[in-house]
């Protein structure tokens, strides 16, 4: 399986997946127009991603200020992501990649043992992809708390 395969510099996978209302977003149609952070999140409605769920969508109005869409992908479906996004008033863009296509693509996949059981799961992880496509800042295994802003100083600083 990959793991941690993308760097700073490459070009970043191309993806077409489908929102919390069903329509289908598609990278591309940022370039040229916006920065975009894309953080990979193991599931909605749990702790830490709620956590990060929030802080990104406290600061929306900053990332917008700096041309930057902020994307949640995680495994849930469509459903799961609108009730989430509806139950906390969140304004960041959730994608759902119920078979991990994506996930696997960007590298953000691991086995972790539960009850003696081996279940794929999503290591947290954020990407923020240039007006070209390009990834400008990989991030695996990064803490919720505190994320977003991290991030966002991060995008404050790019040209």
């Amino acid at each position: 399986m990959q793991t941690e395969a993308l760097s700073a510099g490459m070009e970043a996978p191309h993806f077409e997946l489908p929102d919390a209302d069903m329509e289908t977003f598609a990278l591309t149609s940022q370039h040229g127009a916006n920065k975009v952070v894309l953080y990979f999140y193991p599931r909605d409605d749990t702790p830490g991603c709620t956590m990060e769920a929030n802080e990104f969508s406290d600061l929306e109005e900053e990332f917008s200020k700096h041309e930057t869409v902020v994307i949640g992908i995680s495994r849930d479906d469509c459903l799961s992501h609108a009730s989430f996004r509806d139950k906390y008033g969140l304004s960041v863009l959730l994608l759902s990649d119920p078979d991990a296509r994506v996930c696997k693509r960007y590298g953000v996949m691991y086995e972790k043992e539960v009850d003696g059981h081996k279940k794929l799961s999503i290591k947290r992880s954020t990407f923020v992809i240039g007006k070209d496509g390009k990834l400008q800042h990989v991030m695996y295994g990064v803490q919720a708390h505190g994320h977003a802003q991290e991030i966002l100083n991060l995008i404050k600083e790019m040209k």
